[in-house]
């Protein structure tokens, strides 16, 4: 019996791992984002550690893996970009560093991010969306960070969730076919696209 899988690089299998992973990305950043606003009592950024290293992390860096076999460089690439982001994120909760480190860590994740918006220009505007507020999320706490300042890192925090939402609810609306904005009435000359 041959035990070899073919690539099938399908649209199908393709728009299921991308789904997948923009929901990995939505509930590892809605996590991430409500643990940094302190709406909730007890619950930091740091409490979403295992969900950013095993969700965020992990399962959306095999994602990524998943997106570069189907051929989709762009999305493999944001996938397993993120996938290593979360990881290092989540298991490096805890460990002592300085104030400023971890404000670089976050500003040079965050250049990551204005890539990924930058290239995610023809991905429609939920992906490009995601991608910008996690640039935003991610500026905000590691200015935050160096200037230790918890107002800006509340306000990242909240960027940081409404990106979750965001994500989340583009892969919901993909996978319950849903539309991902409201139909508009056309003018003449114009077609809805959706």
């Amino acid at each position: 019996m041959d035990n070899v899988v073919p690539a099938g690089s399908t649209a199908t299998s393709s728009t299921s791992t991308s789904t997948l992973g923009h929901l990995a990305l939505g509930l590892t950043l809605l996590a991430f984002g409500v643990g940094h606003t302190g709406v909730i009592d007890n619950v930091t950024a740091a409490d979403a550690s295992a969900v950013a290293t095993w969700v965020g992390g992990v399962a959306l860096f095999i994602a990524g893996l998943l997106e570069f076999r189907a051929g989709s460089a762009g999305t493999g690439t944001a996938f397993a970009g993120l996938g290593a982001f979360w990881f290092t994120w989540g298991t490096g909760v805890g460990t002592e560093v300085s104030a400023e480190a971890a404000g670089l860590f976050l500003l040079l994740w965050a250049l990551l991010a204005l890539t990924l918006t930058v290239a995610s220009a023809g991905s429609g505007l939920f992906v490009q969306g995601v991608y910008g507020l996690l640039t935003v999320t991610l500026l905000l706490l590691g200015i935050a960070s160096f200037a230790e300042n918890g107002g800006l890192a509340k306000a990242g925090g909240w960027v940081g969730a409404v990106a979750g939402l965001a994500a989340w609810y583009g892969a919901t609306a993909a996978l319950a076919k849903w539309p991902a904005f409201p139909r508009r009435a056309a003018g003449r000359g114009v077609t809805a696209t959706g």
